[in-house]
């Protein structure tokens, strides 16, 4: 195997190398293009596993038949006993801890954090092993915290979920964590915020091993349109996230759950246990606005991400931000943004919608 850690140049580069190798090793049936070992920590969350492994099952064979020809892979532990996801449901391991060195990549699923917080001596001398023999690492959701934990992600741009951005800065405040990008491909480490990107990181890693076709192929057949790069921003962080104050925080996540059907302010102050006028006075103090235009603000900024990364129509979108009309969408984003969302949408005013998004959010912090 290739080994990524002296690779100094692109991620891109060092994939290529690998598929190459891959590509002309001898006996092509023995050994598949893409060979990837999952290690599930305690609470992994499914979307994660299922994202990845079945993307490496649609192109592993023709069709639906899910051999595994072109990838095969094998869920890791210790023991053989059941990890419970965060759902609750148990997965069976299908080999012990070997060699890692008979994988392209061993691949970290996390979940919950409590799950990452102990990983099991057996765990973190696996993955040392494995990066000792220049397998390259993957953390998917918060697996970069059990690398970050075993000393793996020194020197390496880390990609972060915006939803464990401070945890992971409070814990490791020496490493890199960015968290405006889908996943990150930083020599022999590959990290990714999780959810239905692994999907995407999946695809880069196929593309590179098996060809495009087998990449094209399982996005179809998972409903995707195409593999998203990873420079595609995550969907926009909580601003539940800056602020410390426990109560403004709680209501903040209320109103990012029911952005289509905004909760009355009233009942949001009743959630919080406060009154309405000690919630404005909380709001104010904590983030400079009150509860109302920060609500109206939040809505206008996830209108302004639907406007320009998806093909929804503006009617739609209004509906889908909590506005009663496109009349009122339009007066609003426009006030707010300082261009009207069909220019948005028609790509005429992108570099003013990252000044005026950078804007908003400088006042949204306070």
């Amino acid at each position: 195997m290739e080994d990524w850690r002296s690779t100094s140049s692109s991620a891109e580069a060092a994939g290529a190398g690998a598929a190459s190798s891959a590509a002309s090793a001898p006996g092509t049936a023995a050994r598949s293009a893409l060979s990837v070992g999952f290690v599930l920590m305690p609470g992994f969350t499914m979307v994660a596993f299922s994202g990845f492994v079945d993307a490496l099952r649609l192109a592993a064979d023709e069709g639906d038949r899910s051999r595994p020809i072109h990838c095969r892979w094998r869920v890791l532990a210790e023991e053989l006993r059941p990890v419970a996801a965060s759902n609750g449901v148990e997965l069976m391991p299908t080999a012990r801890f070997g060699d890692p060195a008979e994988f392209d990549y061993v691949v970290v699923v996390g979940g919950l954090l409590q799950g990452t917080r102990r990983p099991s001596r057996a765990t973190v001398e696996f993955l040392r092993l494995a990066a000792s023999r220049a397998v390259p690492l993957v953390g998917l959701c918060t697996g970069s915290f059990v690398l970050a934990r075993a000393g793996l992600l020194q020197d390496r741009r880390v990609c972060v979920s915006w939803f464990h951005h401070q945890d992971f800065v409070r814990d490791f405040p020496g490493l890199q964590a960015e968290s405006h990008e889908m996943f990150v491909v930083d020599r022999d480490r590959l990290t990714c915020a999780g959810g239905t990107s692994v999907v995407h990181l999946a695809a880069w890693l196929i593309e590179r091993h098996c060809g495009r076709a087998a990449a094209s192929k399982a996005l179809r057949i998972l409903l995707e349109e195409g593999a998203l790069p990873a420079r595609t921003p995550q969907p926009q962080p909580s601003f539940a996230e800056r602020t410390d104050d426990p109560r403004v925080r709680q209501a903040i996540w209320l109103m990012e759950q029911s952005l289509s059907s905004p909760v009355p302010l009233p009942e949001v102050a009743r959630s919080v246990n406060m009154s309405l006028r000690h919630l404005e006075r909380r709001f104010r103090a904590a983030i400079g606005m009150g509860p109302h235009e920060f609500s109206v603000r939040l809505r206008l900024r996830h209108a302004h991400w639907l406007t320009q990364h998806t093909r929804l129509q503006l009617s739609q979108i209004a509906l889908e931000c909590g506005f009663g009309d496109c009349a009122s969408f339009s007066r609003r984003f426009k006030e707010v943004f300082g261009y009207p969302a069909s220019s948005l949408r028609r790509g005429k005013v992108v570099a003013e919608a990252e000044e005026a998004l950078a804007g908003l959010e400088a006042a949204e912090a306070g």
